[in-house]
């Protein structure tokens, strides 16, 4: 796996305007910063290696080699990734009713962790309406006080290495598809001699096909509504089509086709719909409101999913298969279109080799993407 310095991370990644802002180089140095959304290199460094382009999800992401590493199994067309179990899923008659969006078994799993001492804390996303802030959560409380979605990108795991390099730990994590690869990045290439950032004990993705720009998003809103008085944002399942924003005076919903041009560049190549390197996914249900699809990858999951039941956190369910082949379907779509996306800008390249590249895949599969057998 190729590792280079700050220098290419900001021509290879910023200059190019793939940064997806999650944050994964901000508190590493006091060079990277996040204002606005957006990753921001405030001074030249010449490192010739470093942790920032090292754990970056949007270059040098070598998919073959993270496979193997950390699965011990190759990376395929398949665009589920390894996983134990599909359920349905909601939160339990622990959590208050109200005090989660959707079905929430985010808000539930991060209950149970704290709860089994899996974890002391939990690296979240807070914020209200458009403000997105990294947070720790170590008490219930404060992990429902984060519940609700969010569609913009956002420095989680900047607060990641902040609270590890104040001696928190171990933690969990609620993240994105890109946040997840980044943390799968944290284990395929540790840095133990330099200061205590690194991977997360467990990490919990998030389903996600696209973020929006949070600038984009700001000024095409404030055209609309108040920015102040909006409250959340919410994507209803299909057939929907809209974003629908609640403010403090009612509701507004705007067609998807209407903010298409605010999704960055780099959420074209992600090849990953379900975070794939988490150790459990969720998302939604479609056509079961107030539930869950959760995914369950590995045997520290199922040990905590288990928990969550039998202590009241959480409620599963069986996932009907039809709904299950619905989800492998639209999985590998995404991982088609992402690394066709990759293969037509020149930043899909082979594992192993040496010129930089933002996705690396095995040769069999790069040969199956550039002759269209991926679809």
């Amino acid at each position: 796996m190729i590792t280079r310095g700050p220098r290419q991370l900001l021509a290879e990644v910023q200059q190019p305007g793939l940064c997806i802002g999650c944050g994964s180089c901000v508190e590493l140095c006091p060079y990277f910063r996040s204002h606005g959304g957006k990753t921001v290199m405030l001074h030249d460094c010449d490192l010739p290696e470093g942790r920032c382009h090292a754990w970056c999800p949007k270059t040098e992401l070598d998919l073959e080699g993270l496979a193997q590493e950390l699965w011990d199994a190759p990376y395929s067309a398949q665009g589920m990734g390894p996983h134990l179990a599909v359920v349905a899923a909601k939160a339990g008659p622990r959590l208050e009713a109200g005090s989660y969006q959707a079905g929430g078994t985010v808000s539930a799993l991060v209950c149970a962790a704290l709860e089994q001492g899996l974890v002391q804390g939990a690296i979240l996303t807070g914020g209200r309406g458009l403000d997105t802030a990294p947070t720790l959560a170590q008490t219930p409380e404060e992990v429902t006080a984060c519940a609700g979605s969010k569609f913009t990108a956002a420095p989680t795991l900047a607060a990641l290495n902040q609270a590890q390099a104040q001696g928190c730990g171990p933690l969990a994590v609620v993240a994105t598809p890109c946040q997840s690869a980044a943390l799968a990045q944290r284990r395929a290439k540790p840095w133990p001699q330099r200061g205590a950032a690194g991977p997360a004990e467990l990490v919990i993705g998030l389903f996600c096909n696209w973020s929006l720009d949070p600038q984009g998003l700001a000024r095409f809103l404030a055209q609309r509504v108040e920015l102040a008085s909006i409250r959340s944002m919410d994507i209803p399942p299909p057939p929907a089509g809209v974003l629908q924003v609640e403010t403090t005076d009612g509701s507004l919903e705007i067609p998807l086709d209407e903010i298409r041009d605010l999704i960055p560049p780099a959420c074209a190549m992600c090849p990953d719909m379900t975070s794939e390197w988490a150790d459990l996914s969720v998302g939604m249900y479609e056509g079961r409101p107030g539930w869950n699809t959760l995914v369950v990858r590995n045997e520290k999951a199922r040990t905590l999913t288990e928990a969550a039941v039998e202590a009241g956190w959480l409620v599963v369910e069986e996932f009907p298969v039809a709904n299950k082949e619905h989800l492998v379907h639209a999985a590998q779509g995404k991982r088609s279109r992402g690394l066709g996306a990759a293969l037509a800008q020149g930043l899909l390249g082979v594992s192993g080799e040496d010129q930089p590249k933002a996705l690396r895949v095995s040769p069999e599969l790069y040969q199956a993407v550039e002759s269209g057998e991926v679809a």
